[in-house]
């Protein structure tokens, strides 16, 4: 390890954020990086258990607790703790094809489960990974490594998210020739459009496609499988397909005034202002997007994706925001039925909450509450909607706890615009049907427990469209264990080392 009392020598020290008022200004990325000094700092700040549960990725009490990855996190904050950076980034690629994504995108498992936040705080590992990579594109050691021998094989991936890139990625290592199609106009499925870009900004994306295109990965943009070319097609011209779609239903809340104007899914809302932001050089032009500008918004759902709606209403200039949860409020800390190294169940106030409460004097979330009904105005378009208070309740039928309105508690609110953050469902059905592949309860593309082959000869599948919606560390992992499936089923045996 870099010292072995440095984690109680040295303060844990993370990414410095922009103050909320100001960072509403605009959308770009707004942490400051720490020198490497003191990035040097941290890494010692490392314990090198003998147990490391930042890089384990088991399932404790239903929820991943470490990197689902298994990067070697130890490892690498002993070697920037030494400043040797070069090898740091070896053994971060080693288990990881895209730091640059997670480094920015990740909720950070691996502190959740660092042993120093059993009592202290965690080793700022997110940061240290963000550090590692972006050093590595300053020094040249990210450059593109083409691949010298092909073994005269071709795969073929849908979709090209964070779990399609990562079968790309790897299968293109082993010498395949790899070809990525894409619906949108850009490459980078959930990363380009699910999430927005204060978070993870698109030249980030494009920086990373160029030189995977440099390696010999090619990519077709604007081709929707099953529609646009049919899967009988792509199963004849290629020796293997991998469908890495998504989760791409999004849930919907179906209540009375549902179809009234102003009422949006969250992906087509941060979308609209991603594409927008991009045809106008990071400059909003009206008309071009879904716009929260003077609007009195509402967002329905407390996830990321809600927080990334409430977030992105801010930068427009929203008159107000509420958000609304239909769970209760999580405690602030740990509570006895939740140990480490469990993921912490506790409440979070992410960057678009904390922007809210900056500019209007209160956090916009309205807990263990939903949406009764919409009302319209004389066009048509939402201006009200009927809110009603839930509380949890036993189903005796099932057994089951369930959220339950309580009677009488129906209020009324002023709304313009209403964003729909409710999840996803699973799998679209025309891609499945176009392909022939079962799909379970839940819409998602079915394979046997642990495998990533369907039913259908030659077609595999990964991400969120095999798993249901999850985190971008998880699709990667699948993307990395479907390619090296996919190897064996090609080659009789792989030689890649995915762990």
């Amino acid at each position: 390890m870099g010292k072995a009392t440095g984690f109680m020598d040295y303060e844990r020290q993370d990414k410095i954020a922009e103050e909320p008022k100001e960072r509403i200004k605009h959308f770009n990325e707004f942490h400051t990086p720490l020198s490497r000094e003191e990035q040097e700092l941290q890494g010692a700040r490392c314990m090198a258990c003998g147990v490391p549960f930042c890089q384990a990725g088991q399932i404790i009490a239903g929820m991943a607790s470490g990197c689902p990855l298994h990067n070697l996190v130890p490892e690498w904050n002993d070697l920037i703790s030494h400043g040797n950076w070069e090898e740091a980034y070896h053994r971060l690629k080693k288990t990881n094809n895209f730091p640059e994504f997670t480094s920015r995108v990740c909720p950070a498992l691996c502190e959740a489960a660092c042993t120093c936040s059993l009592n202290g705080d965690s080793v700022s590992t997110k940061a240290n990974e963000y550090g590692i990579i972006e050093n590595a594109y300053e020094q040249g050691y990210a450059a593109a490594k083409p691949v010298k021998v092909r073994t005269g094989k071709k795969v073929a991936i849908v979709g090209s998210g964070p779990s399609g890139l990562a079968a790309a990625d790897m299968l293109n290592r082993r010498g395949h020739s790899v070809t990525v199609y894409e619906r949108e106009d850009k490459v980078g499925g959930l990363l380009r459009y699910g999430i927005p870009n204060m978070k993870l900004e698109k030249q980030i994306i494009d920086r990373k496609i160029a030189i995977m295109e440099e390696e010999g990965i090619t990519f077709v943009t604007g081709c929707n499988i099953g529609k646009d070319k049919k899967a009988s097609t792509l199963l004849k011209e290629f020796d293997r397909v991998i469908l890495c779609c998504g989760a791409s239903n999004p849930r919907d809340i179906k209540v009375p005034g549902r179809d009234a104007k102003g009422i949006y899914f969250a992906v087509d809302f941060l979308k609209s202002t991603t594409k927008a932001l991009w045809a106008n050089k990071m400059q909003l032009k009206d008309g071009t997007y879904i716009s929260a500008k003077g609007k009195r918004v509402m967002v329905i759902g407390g996830g990321d994706t809600g927080n990334d709606c409430v977030g992105t209403s801010m930068r427009h200039g929203a008159k107000s925001v509420l958000q609304l949860e239909m769970m209760p409020k999580a405690p602030d800390e740990r509570t006895e039925m939740n140990p480490w190294p469990e993921w912490p169940r506790i409440c979070k106030t992410d960057y678009g909450q904390q922007e809210a409460i900056a500019v209007f004097g209160k956090d916009p979330r309205e807990y263990q509450t939903t949406v009764k009904e919409f009302k319209k105005d004389k066009d048509g378009n939402v201006c009200k909607a009927v809110l009603v208070k839930l509380e949890s309740k036993k189903d005796e039928k099932t057994g089951r706890t369930m959220m339950a309105e309580v009677a009488g508690s129906e209020y009324t609110v002023d709304v313009d615009l209403v964003l729909i953050a409710a999840g996803f469902l699973g799998s679209e059905s025309y891609v499945t049907k176009a392909f022939g592949v079962n799909v379970n309860e839940r819409t998602n593309v079915a394979t046997p427990t642990g495998e990533y082959h369907t039913n259908m000869k030659d077609v595999f599948t990964a991400g969120d469209m095999h798993r249901g919606q999850s985190l971008v560390v998880w699709a990667i992992r699948e993307g990395r264990e479907a390619a090296q499936e996919v190897d064996i089923s090609l080659m009789g045996y792989t030689n890649m080392n995915i762990q």
